[in-house]
């Protein structure tokens, strides 16, 4: 089963989909995580990443795309995975749609998690104060909160065509 969890930064995708992914017993994929691990260690991409992350844009289509690629392919992807955070644009999106199709499969769910926007800055500035993540500073929350809107929301209407959006409140509690 391949599903995702879409939804502006600092809406829970991660903490759900850690919840989700173990009901579903599937491996949980966050490119954010992938890509802070990346950087972290100095590969290559995470070296080319760590420009476009600091300064609250998007990683490349390319270099995301080929990471995701490598987790389909792994033996532990092969089943299915919960993406979370990814895809971000239409274009990835159908990357990820040619990936899948040639496994013969394709997304059979997206999760589409809503928050208040400004509930959204107060929890990235909490975690800032908590993790000192670079990437959770006033100007970089408010440029990804830009960036979701006009590159991430077009991707609601093309898995709405596919009929597999599934829009959940993500306010409230965790378990709620």
């Amino acid at each position: 089963m391949y599903v995702m969890i879409l939804a502006a930064p600092g809406s829970g995708k991660g903490t759900q989909g850690k919840v989700l992914a173990a009901s579903l017993g599937i491996p949980q994929v966050s490119t954010g995580d992938l890509l802070r691990a990346a950087v972290k260690a100095g590969t290559p991409l995470g070296t080319q990443a760590k420009g476009y992350i600091d300064q609250g844009l998007l990683v490349p289509d390319e270099l995301v795309v080929e990471l995701i690629r490598e987790i389909l392919d792994s033996a532990s992807g092969r089943n299915g995975v919960l993406m979370d955070g990814f895809p971000r644009t239409v274009a990835q999106a159908e990357a990820v749609d040619r990936i899948l199709a040639g496994k013969q499969a394709r997304v059979d769910h997206v999760a589409l998690l809503e928050v208040d926007e400004q509930e959204l800055v107060q929890r990235l500035l909490a975690r800032a104060a908590k993790e000192g993540r670079s990437d959770d500073n006033l100007e970089s929350i408010q440029q990804r909160l830009r960036v979701f809107h006009q590159q991430t929301e077009p991707l609601i209407a093309y898995y709405e065509r596919q009929g597999v959006v599934r829009r959940v409140q993500g306010s409230g509690d965790i378990d709620a």
